[in-house]
């Protein structure tokens, strides 16, 4: 592996960080533009969610193929064609005039995104020392974890005091400085082994992903019970004959053997729970603000964004806490907060005062920012570098698919607290806000159960973590 100059490093880190940012926020910005972009495509709101839908099932489909095309094409020049082609499908978002155009250029985006991160975070990982792997992930992660907390009111001041195509304008000057910066400061990759690319796996992949997401999804809309499960069903079998493939192909689209690294395998399956559980909240909370305490979008995005606060806050911590303690034991105490502050959302009523509130918010974003570094920088600690590519991919699959999932399972978890007072109508009190925080809790609280099973000496290379290697 080479290792970049320091200045040029930081460069490469503010890139990916910049991309990253640009992915999620488009995931979550059009939420509280969608009445007026109903009004110009002529359809109804709810009809635009196949917007938001088609982007994520997107990413999450071509994300599994990223590592192949990165390894076959060189990671800069797909990283700055991705960023491009991002950029243009942006375009082609504001210049949509109907729900179908709007769809097709959503997913040309989502297609782009799935090369861009990934890709970008890969160029890291080749070019990052141990040494430095916790601060560049740390450096990575928390653009992405303030995207979905300032996109929805971000997007409802942009189509209430602009216009909603302003939404997608805005990429266009940081993809063209991003194309720029990534010309001149990331490094071309080494060769790697030309393989061919695994097309079964692709597509078995791609359906298993698309089934299991859509699936979900519509599980939270309620009165689709039977095509929900048998989409889940078949996303099983699916799965299933993925994995039977991957183990017999002499190339795999993503090689199982990653799996046997002890700690990738701990946080890939910890990890997937846990982010799902904290990604449900972006979802709950300004819901939560508007639905039960009757608040306007504006309101309850900034009371939101109080937890962006805790997100920085910790962004320096998380680095000493790794260092003083150790992986295994901050992703399982920091873990239990994270869970312990969703719960302490169930507790919020309109009598709350509002410093409480914003006390709670900015606990829910510190745990969150320290949880979702300590997970991505553990899954890289002490995988082979032949490995990493493999990893990288299998990774940044599942990250975005637990955040899609995240959103369904907030959604289900909330229709389930409604039917069980008997509410048909699809109105919510605070109560099953209160129900919808616990289950998400519970699912947070699973988690840990995968993280006691790191070493104590876990990515110690990477933290800097001496504690356990005194004590033997």
């Amino acid at each position: 592996m080479t290792t970049a100059q320091p200045k040029k490093l930081n460069v490469i880190w503010l890139i990916v960080a910049a991309a990253f940012f640009m992915e999620t926020l488009d995931g979550t910005v059009i939420a509280t533009a969608l009445p007026q972009m109903a009004a110009t495509f002529g359809t109804n709101p709810v009809h635009l969610s196949i917007g938001m839908t088609s982007y994520l099932v997107t990413l999450a489909v071509f994300i599994p193929v990223s590592g192949w095309v990165a390894d076959r094409l060189g990671t800069r020049r797909v990283f700055a064609w991705a960023v491009a082609a991002f950029t243009l499908a942006s375009v082609l978002c504001a210049l949509s005039t109907s729900v179908v155009q709007f769809t097709a250029a959503r997913i040309f985006q989502g297609m782009a995104g799935a090369m861009m991160v990934p890709v970008g975070r890969l160029a890291v990982l080749r070019n990052t020392g141990k040494e430095d792997l916790v601060r560049a992930m740390a450096f990575i992660v928390w653009p992405g974890l303030i995207a979905p907390v300032i996109g929805p009111p971000l997007g409802g001041f942009l189509a209430t005091y602009l216009s909603w195509q302003w939404i997608f304008l805005l990429n266009v000057p940081f993809g063209i400085a991003g194309i720029f910066l990534i010309r001149v400061y990331v490094p071309e990759s080494p060769p790697q082994p030309r393989r061919p690319l695994d097309t079964v796996g692709f597509a078995l992949c791609g359906l298993a992903l698309s089934a299991l997401m859509v699936g979900v999804e519509m599980l939270g809309y309620g009165g689709r019970w039977l095509l929900s499960a048998g989409l889940i069903a078949a996303s099983v079998m699916l799965g299933i004959a993925l994995a039977l493939h991957l183990r017999r192909h002499p190339h795999p689209l993503i090689d199982p053997t990653v799996m046997g690294v002890a700690s990738f395998r701990s946080v890939m399956i910890g990890g997937t729970i846990s982010r799902t559980a904290i990604s449900a909240m972006p979802f709950l909370l300004p819901l939560l603000f508007q639905v039960g305490f009757g608040l306007n979008a504006f309101e309850a995005g900034m009371l939101y964004l109080a937890s962006m606060l805790g997100n920085l806050g910790m962004k320096l911590g998380t680095t000493q806490a790794l260092r003083r303690f150790g992986f295994r034991n901050v992703l399982v105490f920091n873990g239990a907060l994270a869970a312990a502050s969703i719960a302490l959302c169930a507790a919020l009523s309109r009598e709350t005062p509002v410093p409480l509130i914003v006390l709670i918010m900015l606990v829910c974003g510190m745990t969150r920012s320290m949880q979702f570094t300590g997970l991505t920088t553990m899954a890289f600690a002490e995988v082979p570098q032949p490995q990493m590519s493999t990893a990288n991919t299998l990774f940044s699959t599942t990250q975005q698919m637990s955040m899609g999932l995240g959103i369904a399972v907030g959604a289900v978890a909330l229709h389930a607290a409604a039917a069980a007072r008997g509410a048909g109508d699809g109105s919510y009190q605070v109560g099953d806000f209160r129900i919808a925080f616990m289950l998400v809790a519970l699912l947070a609280l699973s988690a840990l159960l995968s993280f006691t099973r790191l070493r104590r000496d876990a990515g110690a290379e990477v933290s800097g973590h001496k504690g356990a290697s005194e004590r033997t």
